[in-house]
């Protein structure tokens, strides 16, 4: 975990938008891909506000039960963190609202609003920003011969890539690499295959 007194690490991407000059315009992220998991957050609550270890997760679960509850009937759940609603989504088109009975319709998912508490304790807690010498997402497309050498790379070691692997081991954005790959998915002579397992898709060589 970075230290606090150093700032947060950015980098700099352009992104597929132009801007009047011509050019991409930049968009700025987190840099290092830094995570927490629960447990590593129950030890930093324990440590840090001498909370009981376990009681954060117990907190958590209590509040997916009551929210899961209340949102299957229809209800928003506003807390101290933001908005929870439930998202609901029609299982085939229809053109007539007089067609739309109970059984089209599925739940696809939650639609949250963080409102404003997160940002004034983001606010409190930030120590400034300082940018990362990452590289030039154009320079770094603009190289065939060593995106195509960390192709092979992954592919002989696993047999597969996805595009999170690939784009920490080709330097590229989330984005850039998604992209590449499904490029090389296509043509009559294409490189990769794409298949869906679970939730990722993997890509193999044909």
């Amino acid at each position: 975990m970075p230290r606090k007194k150093d700032g947060m690490l950015f980098e700099v991407h352009p992104s597929p938008a132009k801007g009047k000059d011509g050019n991409n315009i930049v968009y700025v992220r987190p840099a290092g891909n830094y995570k927490i998991s629960m447990n590593g957050l129950e030890e930093f609550c324990n440590r840090n506000y001498r909370s009981l270890y376990g009681e954060l997760g117990r907190a958590f679960d209590y509040f997916l039960r009551a929210a899961g509850e209340l949102m299957a009937m229809g209800y928003r759940v506003d807390t101290p963190i933001g908005s929870f609603a439930p998202r609901l989504k029609l299982l085939r088109e229809v053109t007539n609202p007089d067609e739309v009975k109970g059984m089209d319709v599925v739940f696809d998912g939650v639609d949250y609003n963080p409102g404003k508490r997160w940002n004034k304790e983001l606010e409190k807690w930030s120590h400034g920003f300082r940018r990362a010498n990452n590289p030039n997402t154009q320079e770094v497309l603009a190289d065939k011969q060593q995106l195509e050498k960390v192709l092979r790379h992954q592919l002989g070691n696993g047999g597969y890539t996805t595009v999170h692997r690939f784009a920490l081991a080709a330097n590229l954005t989330y984005y850039s690499a998604r992209n590449l790959l499904n490029d090389w998915c296509k043509g009559e002579n294409p490189k990769l295959l794409k298949t869906k397992q679970g939730q990722v898709y993997i890509y193999t060589e044909v």
